[in-house]
C-alpha cells in the first residue's frame, strides 16, 4: 500500500467496519453511477420532449426520482470528492476542477466510500473517471487503489482525442495506449467483465462514473443516425485538450448531444442486464445521478460549442450555484426497500450518499473528521424524513456568487464578501425570477448567519489542505 492508505485503513478499523464479515450478514451490493454534465431535463423520465432514455426511464420507474436532489458544486471534480466522501468539497481542498500535471488531489487521508465499504469486507472497483488529482501516472498523488478500489480502470479528466479510440484510460496503474471503441463501451466493458470476476461470496461496491455527456462529442454511427433530423451537416468531433479552437468548432444543433446521451443510456443497459443475467439485481442497491448541470446552449467556453444540454427551465447551468448548475437527475433502486415508480421532493446533496450507504449496509461512518451529510434511508422507505441541517455550497462561480445555502424552501447566494446577496423562495419561485432579499431582509440575515458560521467551520477542518 503506498503513502498514507494504511494510516486510513486503520482508521477505518477504530470505527468498527473491519470487524464486521459482510458476507455474513446478508448486506446489499452497491453501485454508484456517475454522469458527467448531465442536466436535469437531459431524461426522458425528467420531461425531454425528444431524448431516448429507455433504461434511465426503466430504472426510474422501478425505484425513486429525485426532483430536488442536488450536486455538492456545480463543477466534476469538487462533486466526487463530496460524493465519495460524504463531505463538503471545500472541507477536502478540491475546491474546484483539477488540471492535469497540478498538486490538487483528493488527500490520502480522507475517507471514501470504498475505503469504508473494503473495511468492511466488500470487494470494490471503479471504472471510469477519476478527475480527483493532477495525473493517474503522478507517483506522488493518490491514486484510485489508496482511496479503496481493489481494481480500477480510469482517466484523468476527459479522453484524448475524445469519446472514440481514446489514449489515456490506465489499469491499475498501468498506461493502456490507445483502446478501440468509445468511452461508454470501454468502461463498462471493464465493469462488467469484473463483475463476472468477483467473488461470489463477497458483496460489492462497484463506482461506474462515466464519461458522457462531457464535451468533446464523439458517437458511432447509428446513434447519430437516430438524430440524424436535429444534425446540421456531418458529426466532427475535435481533440479534447486543445490549446485553441481547431476549425472544425462549429454549432451543429442538438443531435450529437442526444445520441451522446441515448448511448449512455444504452450502455448503463448493458451494466443493469449483467445485475440482471447475473441474478444481482434483487440484492444491489443502485444510485444514479449527474455529477453537476448541463452546459447549455448558453456557451461561455469555445470547447463547450455544440453542447445542448437542459436544465428543465432551471436558471443557470454548469458553473453556476443557480438551480441549474447545481439541481440533477438522481435515481434510486433497491429491490423490496425502495418503492417503485415513487418520486420525492425532498431536497437531498450528493454528500448524504456516504452515510446513506453507510446504513444500509451497516457500517459505520467516520466519526473522527465531520461528514456534511445525512442518513436519508427513511426517506427511501416512504417514510417522512426532513434534513436536519441546510444543504451549503461554496464554489467561484461565473455569476460572482461564492456562497450558496439551502434552508428549507429558501435558498440564499452570496459572494465572497457576503454583501451581494440574492434570496429565492423556491415553492414559489423555483426558476429563481423573483429575488426576495430586500423583501425578508430577517430571513437574509439569518441565512447569511449560517453560511458565516459554516464557512468558518469549514476552512478549521482539520484535514483541509
Amino acid at each position: 500500500m503506498r503513502r498514507a492508505s494504511v494510516a486510513v485503513l486503520l482508521a477505518v478499523c477504530a470505527v468498527g467496519g473491519i470487524a464486521k464479515e459482510a458476507s455474513s450478514r446478508g448486506v446489499p451490493n452497491v453501485l454508484v453511477i456517475y454522469a458527467d454534465d448531465l442536466g436535469y431535463g437531459d431524461l426522458g423520465s425528467y420531461g425531454h420532449p425528444t431524448l431516448r432514455t429507455p433504461n434511465l426511464d426503466r430504472l426510474a420507474a422501478e425505484g425513486m426520482r429525485f426532483t430536488a436532489y442536488y450536486a455538492p458544486s456545480p463543477l466534476c471534480s469538487p462533486s466526487r470528492a463530496s460524493l465519495l466522501t460524504g463531505r463538503i468539497h471545500y472541507r477536502t481542498g478540491v475546491e474546484s476542477w483539477i488540471p492535469p500535471e497540478t498538486d490538487t488531489q483528493l488527500a490520502p487521508e480522507e475517507i471514501t466510500l470504498a475505503t469504508l465499504l473494503k473495511g468492511a469486507g466488500y470487494q470494490t472497483a471503479m471504472t471510469g473517471k477519476w478527475h480527483l488529482n493532477g495525473g493517474l501516472d503522478i507517483a506522488a498523488h493518490a491514486q484510485p487503489d489508496d482511496h479503496g478500489f481493489d481494481h480500477w480502470l480510469a482517466l484523468h479528466g476527459w479522453p484524448v482525442p475524445h469519446n472514440r479510440d481514446p489514449r489515456n484510460f490506465f489499469r491499475n496503474d498501468e498506461p493502456l495506449g490507445e483502446i478501440q471503441g468509445y468511452t461508454g463501451q470501454i468502461v463498462v466493458d471493464e465493469a462488467i467483465a469484473w463483475l463476472g470476476d468477483r467473488n461470489e461470496g463477497q458483496p460489492f461496491f462497484l463506482y461506474v462514473p462515466l464519461i458522457e455527456p462531457h464535451a468533446t462529442i464523439a458517437n458511432p454511427d447509428e446513434y447519430n443516425a437516430m438524430y440524424a433530423e436535429h444534425t446540421r451537416g456531418e458529426p466532427d468531433p475535435f481533440e479534447n485538450g486543445l490549446p485553441a479552437p481547431p476549425d472544425n468548432v462549429e454549432a451543429r444543433g442538438p443531435g450529437e448531444y442526444w445520441a451522446n446521451i441515448t448511448y449512455m443510456d444504452h450502455q448503463i443497459g448493458r451494466l443493469l442486464a449483467e445485475l440482471d443475467r447475473l441474478s444481482l439485481a434483487d440484492e444491489t442497491f443502485v444510485f444514479f445521478a449527474s455529477d453537476n448541470g448541463a452546459v447549455t446552449t448558453d456557451w461561455r467556453r469555445w470547447w463547450e460549442v455544440n453542447i445542448y444540454g437542459s436544465t428543465g427551465g432551471f436558471r443557470g447551468r454548469k458553473h453556476d450555484l443557480y438551480e441549474g448548475g447545481i439541481r440533477v437527475p438522481a435515481i434510486v433502486r433497491w429491490p423490496g426497500r425502495v418503492a417503485p415508480g415513487s418520486v420525492t421532493d425532498v431536497p437531498v446533496v450528493g454528500y448524504d450518499l456516504l452515510p446513506t450507504i453507510a446504513s444500509v449496509t451497516g457500517v459505520d461512518a467516520p466519526s473522527d473528521r465531520p461528514v456534511d451529510g445525512e442518513d436519508f434511508t427513511a426517506l427511501l422507505r416512504g417514510e417522512d424524513w426532513h434534513r436536519s441541517r441546510p444543504i451549503y455550497w461554496e464554489f467561484d462561480d461565473d455569476q460572482g456568487f461564492h456562497y450558496a445555502l439551502r434552508d428549507g424552501g429558501w435558498k440564499l447566494l452570496a459572494d465572497r464578501t457576503l454583501e451581494r446577496v440574492e434570496l429565492y423562495d423556491l415553492a414559489a419561485s423555483r426558476f429563481e425570477v423573483f429575488d426576495v432579499a430586500a423583501q425578508e431582509p430577517a430571513i437574509a440575515r439569518r441565512m447569511i448567519e449560517t453560511v458565516r458560521r459554516l464557512a468558518a467551520d469549514v476552512a478549521a477542518d482539520p484535514l483541509r489542505r
